[in-house]
């Protein structure tokens, strides 16, 4: 502060001089060489004193302030590198778990789709099975309502031969008539029939 306070000290009495002269002095338009020293060297003085003052108390901040601008935007520029990296990383980050869902809904698609073709063919196969089997049965069941039926007509058939030969002998058949006709008659539609 002690600096401060003799530069302000110099330029007051360097201006006094200069008004002091100046004053004293008629106005002259043209300087003379002695006027035009003394200004001349009050100017540089000034312009010395201001540059001290200035590159003391001014030009530090200023340069301290750019510095500390020059600092933030750097920081400010490293910063949004590291963000647009991250958020390139996170983007192919993201990427790569696009393509592997769509990877796995693929496979999955595919798993069900063969699935889907395993079950068809499973059921096919028991449907045809069961067709088979119901077939199978009916024809079983065809044969044997068939022998049902045939049994039951030749029954019938002997019974009305029977009374029909009753009626003609005009005698009664006796059971083992009847049986022994039966099974004669029986003998000779299973020969007919084979």
């Amino acid at each position: 502060m002690n600096r401060l306070a003799l530069i302000t000290v110099l330029i007051a009495n360097t201006c006094l001089t200069a008004v002091a002269t100046a004053a004293a002095e008629p106005a002259n338009p043209i300087a003379t060489p002695k006027e035009g020293f003394a200004t001349g060297l009050t100017a540089i003085v000034l312009f010395l004193i201001v540059f001290g003052i200035l590159s003391v108390a001014v030009w530090p901040k200023i340069v301290s302030g750019l510095d500390e601008r020059n600092d933030k935007i750097k920081g400010e520029i490293a910063a949004a590198e590291d963000a647009r990296m991250q958020a390139k990383e996170a983007l192919n980050e993201y990427e790569k778990n696009l393509a592997d869902a769509r990877a796995q809904a693929q496979q999955m698609l595919e798993e069900t789709k063969a699935a889907q073709g395993e079950l068809a063919a499973q059921l096919k196969a028991r449907a045809e099975t069961e067709l088979g089997e119901l077939r199978e049965k009916a024809k079983a069941d065809i044969e044997a309502a068939k022998k049902q039926a045939l049994n039951e007509l030749y029954s019938e058939s002997v019974n009305l031969a029977t009374v029909m030969a009753g009626k003609i002998l005009k005698r009664e058949v006796s059971v083992n008539d009847e049986q022994r006709l039966m099974e004669e008659s029986l003998a000779e539609l299973k020969t007919v029939n084979s």
